[in-house]
């Protein structure tokens, strides 16, 4: 596993040069609450054929920051987008919330403190 420091405002251009949709698998968009306000974003890869090769680029942020969307890289990343819209309240570009909680339910479960 290779893991790959990058920030918000160069998210673009680090995976528009990184990624080959025929080499590499979009896996997830994850996200890792540090305290105080901060998070751990992370976007994996994995390479098709390859056993055990996976990329994540991370970048450090806090919950107020918007967060630039990929899709227009990779169409599929909308799903992991709204996942974290939804589970850490982040405010990613053109992503919106309602996917996964009901509109009763605790709002950013994932946050840590939630």
């Amino acid at each position: 596993m290779r893991k790959i420091e990058t920030t918000l405002t160069t998210l673009l251009s680090d995976i528009g040069a990184f990624y080959e949709a025929k080499k590499w698998h979009f896996l997830s968009v994850n996200g890792i609450d540090l305290g105080e306000g901060k998070i751990e974003l992370q976007w994996i890869f994995s390479q098709y054929g390859v056993k055990d090769e996976v990329v994540i680029y991370y970048a450090l942020s806090d919950y107020e920051t918007p967060v630039p969307s990929i899709v227009t890289l990779i169409p599929s990343a909308f799903m992991g987008e709204r996942e974290i819209v939804d589970m850490f309240g982040l405010k990613v570009e053109g992503a919106v919330s309602g996917l996964y909680l009901d509109e009763d339910s605790l709002p950013h479960p994932l946050r840590g403190e939630s």
